[in-house]
């Protein structure tokens, strides 16, 4: 059974005129679902019926909604047309001006194969890649939280559950969808895509000239380190990844935003400050900070505030800037590699 929101517009156009229908038609579909919630009742009474009754288009059902305690974070878990179970996380933030900045963390996978010791979705493994319509519903669904008058979602970052690099054709046909000026028209630059590091794929996305921003988790600053906590990295070692990094910038003309976890006494030390300032040194980088944020399958804790301080201290005496990410929604597992499908009833 097709799934609308697996379609670009170009394509649902095409698969339209299969059915006998022409643009106009394809059109105001278009319309039904990205600017008008889903509504289909305004199409021609035939195509109606035929959609209702040939075609999927309804959005993931809420089997789990909790709030943070800090009253900005929403964590959603969302069950699937198969079953299946996601987590998808709305935040807020003020912006420097002033304005409140909504957010929403999408995931692209139930599951993950890339097995990163800290997170929380790795430690569960991989259970399948999610189509384009399953990333391109989240979206619809969180929009559908926003209170009334409320600034509209602005931002989106692929960095909930999966790897987007892993589900690469799946995941650009859903920005493609996200981006479309005739839907929900998400600037690209306002879209942030996080890898742990696959190399074919950050090449590629060098070559397609892709518009949005680009994140890649680095952790360790040696293979050795890198590899005790990113698996991948066996498999693309830091001189094949920050080859791929700096081809990727250079043809983009775009700085890079690299992700450091910070782990209590593995990989906070100065030492391994300098480290992560020599592999940089001359890129057009940012890195941000993320502290640990615990999971029941790791055993570590974050760094502390001082040695935090320390850390970001050293990559600005190498002209790096930095940022150390707000921590949001932790009570309710919905931090930077907390997300982890779940049955009802989960509490985090």
């Amino acid at each position: 059974m097709q799934t609308l929101y697996d379609l670009t517009r170009e394509a649902m156009a095409a698969w339209l005129a299969d059915w006998g229908y022409g643009r106009y038609h394809a059109n105001r579909l278009w319309a039904a679902l990205y600017r008008h919630g889903g509504d289909l009742s305004g199409l021609r009474a035939d195509l109606h019926a035929r959609l209702v009754a040939e075609t999927r288009f309804a959005l993931p059902q809420t089997a789990v909604a909790q709030t943070s305690s800090d009253g900005y974070t929403r964590k959603f878990l969302l069950r699937l047309h198969d079953g299946q179970t996601i987590e998808t996380v709305l935040m807020q933030f003020e912006g420097r001006d002033g304005t409140p900045r909504t957010t929403a963390c999408l995931s692209t996978q139930v599951g993950c194969a890339m097995g990163c010791v800290f997170c929380a979705t790795g430690q569960m493994g991989f259970v399948r890649h999610l189509r384009p319509g399953e990333i391109v519903a989240q979206v619809l669904f969180v929009n559908r939280q926003l209170p009334p008058h409320s600034e509209p979602l602005r931002n989106i970052v692929l960095m909930g559950m999966g790897e987007p690099l892993h589900n690469y054709e799946n995941t650009m046909t859903a920005v493609e969808i996200l981006t479309d000026h005739h839907g929900l028209a998400i600037a690209p630059r306002h879209i942030t895509l996080s890898t742990v590091g696959v190399v074919p794929g950050i090449i590629r996305l060098a070559d397609e000239q892709r518009p949005f921003r680009l994140a890649v988790s680095l952790h360790g600053a040696t293979d050795a380190e890198r590899q005790a906590l990113v698996p991948p990295a066996r498999r693309w070692p830091l001189a094949e990844l920050m080859a791929a990094c700096r081809y990727y910038s250079k043809k983009r003309q775009r700085r890079i935003f690299f992700e450091w976890t910070l782990i209590a006494g593995q990989n906070d030390t100065p030492a391994q400050a300098h480290a992560l300032g020599q592999l940089l040194r001359g890129m057009q980088a940012h890195v941000n900070l993320i502290p640990l944020n615990p999971t029941p399958g790791y055993a570590e804790q974050p760094t502390g505030e001082t040695a935090v301080k320390q850390f970001q201290a050293i990559l600005t005496a190498y002209g790096l800037p930095s940022t150390v990410r707000q921590r949001r929604g932790i009570d309710i597992a919905a931090g930077c590699g907390q997300l982890k499908a779940a049955t009802p009833g989960y509490a985090a």
